[in-house]
């Protein structure tokens, strides 16, 4: 899998081959990650390295039925909620969605293709790529999607985890046990790290709950212990990361199925793609 990686990059291939290589079946892959805490033990360019790697991954697997080529990850991106912790970068709202808009317009531009996926490593990026999706299908003709990798396997394989699974947990730790081992440092951790249960309420009614929408901050100790928001990382191991990838990985190709079928000649949405200004 990793022998095929540098052929599905698109920043390694030549100007007069990205002609060739391209073509309105394409995929264009955007990693989106960001550059913030993550607790003790991952890095800060953890949500950066599930991204970019995880889209790596698909594009190898999905080789021989999808045309997909990964561009050079964005390693910012929208991290508010940390900024009180050593190490975050954050940008601003209308910066970011220009960025990213700004980046896919360019491909689009300099390209054949006309399908973009957006490979979102970074759950504080979620509500500006989903109103950007829509807004980049509407101004320019082109098929725009967000996949988010944790969730797909999160929502795919039970977790064993003392509390829900938000950020720098047991879900992220497996990850990057599987995608990059050497960067996770379970010996960092304190020896008190343990998850408090009484952080349950607070993450279900700060975090999760999708009625009301709370300026939460990874600092607050009635939610993260050392950062971490979810169970303890030294539950995790690199058999249960192996198994969320591929998880996550195959609900992706089912998504890419549906893109593409959407996305054939003749249907609704590729008449209108194709009488799109293109810009």
């Amino acid at each position: 899998m990793t022998n095929d990686h540098p052929r599905r990059a698109f920043a390694t291939l030549t100007a007069p081959r990205a002609a060739v290589e391209l073509s309105e079946q394409s995929v264009l892959c955007l990693p989106l990650g960001s550059v913030e805490q993550h607790g003790p033990h991952l890095p800060l360019d953890t949500d950066t390295v599930i991204a970019e790697r995880f889209a790596h991954c698909l594009a190898a697997q999905v080789a021989d039925r999808h045309d997909l080529w990964v561009g050079p990850a964005v390693p910012y991106g929208l991290s508010p909620e940390h900024a009180r912790t050593p190490g975050t970068v954050t940008l601003d709202v209308h910066l970011y969605a220009a960025l990213v808009g700004v980046l896919v317009e360019e491909y689009v531009r300099t390209t054949s293709a006309r399908c973009v996926l957006l490979v979102n490593g970074h759950g504080g990026n979620r509500g500006v790529l989903e109103v950007l999706v829509q807004q980049l299908r509407h101004n320019h003709g082109i098929t725009a999607w967000v996949l988010h990798p944790a969730t797909l396997a999160a929502g795919r394989l039970p977790i064993d985890s003392e509390l829900p699974e938000v950020h720098a947990g047991i879900l992220e730790t497996a990850l990057m046990l599987a995608l990059d081992p050497d960067s996770v440092r379970l010996d960092l951790l304190p020896s008190e790290a343990l998850p408090d249960p009484g952080q349950r309420r607070a993450i279900s009614r700060l975090v999760l709950d999708r009625g009301i929408t709370w300026p939460w901050t990874s600092d607050n100790p009635t939610l993260a212990t050392h950062g971490v928001i979810g169970g303890d990382p030294r539950k995790a191991t690199t058999e249960l990361g192996q198994k969320l990838l591929a998880a996550a990985l195959d609900a992706s190709k089912h998504a890419l199925d549906r893109i593409a079928t959407a996305s054939s000649p003749g249907t609704p949405e590729t008449s209108r793609r194709r009488h799109a200004p293109h810009t």
